[in-house]
């Protein structure tokens, strides 16, 4: 399968999960990947593991300075810029008034704001080309609310606006923007949540694995151009939400 070859792809978040498991389904369609995250250790790994169209690219999306300079490493690592994937996220489950204040801060910048600035520092490359693919890592969350997820739901809730209006910005220059909303994926994620639900959820059967979800960005950035995914919702069939 070569339906990607010669395209570029950068991916936030992407030394494990979701972010690693579309890399690899990038990587095996033909394209080359720069892999975004601050592990720099599992990003070797990976990139040693990957081969040579896999290129790691260190950086703290949450310290402004590096933050804002996504666009251009990516270009200098790999030349073009025509997909990004913008999933590095993180947890927080519970009852809000046990939330740790400084975690809610990091969460919030780290689903939202940082991936509003890492689109806002791509798209006016991908609207000079004439083209482009912008995917980002929601949630069925963003969907319905979660009782138990009181900070992490309106983050993805957030993110659901979000792919809507910039999806409408853009629809007549070439860049498509989607966003792919998994049910519980079996990822470090979900170290945080409630001991209680995570074991209910591992019998029931209720988690899905990452490269399901992988499967169905694959899915979107191989439509015809004259086709947009806006919204996939990838759930475990014995998912109860």
């Amino acid at each position: 399968m070569n339906e990607l070859k010669g395209k570029v792809a950068a991916i936030t978040g992407a030394a494990s999960g979701i972010g690693l498991a579309t890399t690899e389904a990038i990587i095996g369609a033909g394209a080359t990947v720069v892999m975004v995250d601050r592990d720099e250790k599992a990003l070797n790994s990976v990139c040693e593991r990957l081969g040579e169209r896999a290129i790691p690219l260190k950086m703290d999306l949450l310290k402004p300075e590096e933050c804002a300079l996504l666009l251009e490493r990516v270009l200098s690592k790999a030349g073009q810029l025509d997909i990004l994937h913008a999933n590095a996220g993180t947890y927080i489950g519970g009852d809000l008034a046990e939330a740790d204040l400084d975690a809610i801060d990091r969460m919030l910048n780290l689903n939202v704001n940082v991936v509003i600035k890492n689109v806002r520092t791509v798209i006016p490359h991908m609207i000079e080309r004439g083209t482009g693919d912008i995917v980002v890592t929601s949630s069925v969350a963003g969907h319905a609310p979660v009782s138990w997820e009181p900070v992490y739901s309106p983050s993805k809730w957030a993110m659901h606006c979000f792919v809507q209006t910039m999806r409408r910005q853009l629809l007549k220059s070439g860049v498509r923007v989607g966003s792919v909303s998994p049910g519980p994926v079996i990822s470090a994620l979900l170290a945080d949540w409630p001991e209680e639900n995570l074991r209910k959820a591992k019998e029931a059967g209720a988690l899905i694995e990452p490269k399901e979800v992988a499967d169905a960005i694959m899915f979107m950035l191989t439509r015809p151009r004259n086709v947009t995914i806006r919204d996939i919702v990838v759930l475990p069939s014995a998912f109860d939400i």
